[in-house]
């Protein structure tokens, strides 16, 4: 999977708890899915629309009412769905509202490495310094990741690394991801 696609796929809140439940098993239709994910109806239905549009779900033909639809994974699903759940197991509940916001997990992912700002953002062509900036703040504040200076370039650059629980979904994530 290339990094464009994991952009498009974490754009939406619940499109990860989503994927990583029909990975492990539950049932895909509406109810199920609701109960192991506590996603809101509406949201939920906005994120199934987006990964039915991304090609990663698909009607099962021949199963379900009309009004109460089943849903199965595509092969591209599959892989995308096989990522959330790696996701998943090396992260707490708690971690779930943080990794719902659009630019967490592929900043994390870009983060695989100790990484400047420009070169993030060169990994993210599509991301705005202030949502970098605000990730990177936010994930710092979870202790997810390390801001440290190099002093030894002029002007002093920040140096980011993915440490603790970030440290592991970037460890999990990266080597799944292509960059540009």
């Amino acid at each position: 999977m290339d990094i464009q696609m994991l952009v498009n796929i974490t754009s939406r809140a619940w499109t990860l708890p989503i994927l990583s439940s029909m990975h492990s098993g539950v049932a895909g239709r509406q109810a199920p899915l609701l109960a192991a994910t506590g996603a809101g109806r509406t949201a939920f239905s906005q994120s199934m629309d987006h990964l039915i549009a991304l090609g990663l779900i698909e009607r099962n033909p021949g199963y379900g009412h009309p009004l109460r639809p089943e849903f199965r994974l595509t092969p591209l699903g599959k892989t995308a769905a096989n990522l959330a759940n790696k996701i998943h197991h090396v992260s707490a509940e708690e971690d779930w509202t943080l990794l719902r916001r659009s630019w967490t997990l592929p900043v994390l992912t870009s983060l695989h490495t100790p990484r400047h700002f420009g070169d993030i953002k060169r990994n993210l062509p599509t991301i705005t310094d202030r949502a970098l900036s605000q990730s990177l703040k936010s994930m710092e504040t979870r202790h997810w990741v390390c801001r440290s200076v190099d002093g030894a370039a002029r002007p002093p650059k920040s140096v980011y690394s993915a440490v603790n629980t970030g440290g592991l979904i970037s460890q999990v994530s990266a080597p799944e991801v292509n960059f540009p």
